[in-house]
């Protein structure tokens, strides 16, 4: 009895993850030429080969962690979530004594992609290639993930007398996260990406503050 064929998003996974230092320092290195690349020549003429060469790696370096560059591309954008979670608990979960709105207003910042230099680049490509690389699972972890992450932030905001419930926490996260993801599509400019940020973060202040005080 023959086994099902792989899907293409199963083909086009990473082949293992950087564990020691110097692992994670080369891995870091092709992620940073294959944006380059990809920034300056385009998905169709960026290949393994031009990245290794980019990140002055042997073929073969590059080929034990990513066997094409779909593969290298579900790992950069793992890489990509694994960033913003780690920014999120640095800046709204771990300070200690910060006000809720200086909480949420960082946490909105990074997960819209506003004011966070330190963050990998998303790239609106990446949507349009989502199904040679991720499957519906992919998107449910990475949903668990986020939604996990606002749960902390909440959790952190000791001086909120009453955080919102777990119902209105996951609005705001897919709000904030599917707003995220189409405003890629939609390609803004940065002012423009400061005013729709901004609006989120207002909506979302708006909605903790009337769970905190429901009207009689």
């Amino acid at each position: 009895m023959k086994a099902p064929p792989a899907s293409p998003a199963a083909a086009a996974r990473p082949l293992k993850r950087p564990r020691q230092a110097r692992a994670r320092f080369t891995v870091q290195a092709i992620y940073d030429a294959f944006v380059r690349i990809w920034q300056r020549d385009g998905w169709d003429k960026l290949t393994t080969r031009n990245v290794a060469l980019e990140t002055g790696i042997a073929v073969g370096t590059l080929y034990d962690y990513f066997p094409n560059k779909t593969a290298l591309l579900s790992g950069y954008v793992r890489h990509c979530l694994e960033a913003l979670l780690a920014a999120i608990e640095r800046e709204a979960v771990q300070p200690a004594g910060l006000p809720w709105e200086e909480r949420i207003h960082h946490l909105v910042r990074l997960v819209c992609g506003v004011d966070a230099p330190g963050l990998p680049t998303f790239h609106p490509d990446m949507l349009a290639l989502e199904g040679a690389m991720a499957e519906p699972h992919h998107h449910r972890r990475a949903h668990e993930e986020l939604a996990a992450a606002w749960g902390r932030v909440f959790a952190a905001c000791t001086d909120l007398s009453h955080p919102p419930g777990p119902d209105l926490q996951q609005a705001l996260h897919l709000s904030a996260w599917g707003g995220r993801r189409y405003v890629l599509l939609l390609q803004l400019d940065p002012a423009a990406m400061r005013q729709w940020a901004d609006g989120v973060e207002q909506l979302c202040c708006a909605a903790i503050l009337q769970a905190a005080n429901p009207p009689r």
